[in-house]
């Protein structure tokens, strides 16, 4: 783990770089936010956005998104990576929200994960964006960032979000998370990092096995 200056000066860098970034997903309601996070896994926000563009004006809430059969729900979402088990999720998520939780999104992240479909990642997005609890939620871009930075050594998700919520103060949890977002998404990409360009060059351990 990096000693706690070098923590510092990375977090800081990226706060003043990204600090003004949020989520690329589009939703005007929680229920819509938490569709697009379920869609999102194995598929980009950009794919998502425009499947959301499509199905949202129609079926915003979950009783209406509910009604769909499976089929139904299978074409709305077919351009989406593993459309089959997701429509399959989304449909026994909405009926769950309806039946038991009066069609309200829940706002802690146990109660959220007991959703059909709704993993530690999606659970700590929904709840961080829409109830401003604190959390890392640790996708692929984040995973990648914080282990090239030196920020964590987890071997999968969960360990690695736990190595980062010692690394980071809680009260930038949720930001954070956008932070390495975009740094991997604009800089330090999977296949072709842009080093050479990085805000955080002096910083960083990776750039000396790329350069």
């Amino acid at each position: 783990m990096l000693r706690k200056a070098k923590r510092e000066a990375i977090l800081r860098i990226l706060e003043d770089t990204y600090k003004d970034t949020k989520t690329a997903l589009n939703y005007n309601s929680p229920f819509e936010l938490l569709v697009a996070v379920i869609l999102s896994a194995q598929c980009t926000d950009e794919r998502v956005n425009v499947i959301t563009s499509r199905i949202f004006p129609k079926y915003n809430t979950p009783k209406k998104m509910g009604a769909l059969t499976q089929a139904e729900m299978e074409r709305e979402i077919h351009d989406c990576g593993l459309y089959h088990a997701k429509a399959k999720n989304i449909l026994a998520t909405c009926k769950m929200l309806v039946e038991r939780f009066h069609s309200t999104v829940p706002d802690t992240i146990p109660t959220l994960m007991e959703l059909p479909g709704v993993g530690q990642k999606t659970a700590n997005v929904v709840a961080s964006i829409i109830y401003n609890v604190p959390a890392i939620a640790v996708d692929t871009h984040v995973f990648r960032v914080s282990h090239r930075l030196g920020m964590a050594k987890g071997k999968d998700p969960l360990e690695t979000e736990k190595e980062l919520q010692k690394a980071i103060p809680m009260e930038k949890w949720s930001a954070a998370h956008h932070w390495f977002i975009w740094h991997g998404r604009k800089v330090c990409k999977a296949r072709k990092p842009l080093c050479s360009t990085c805000v955080l060059l002096e910083e960083c351990p990776f750039k000396e096995k790329n350069l």
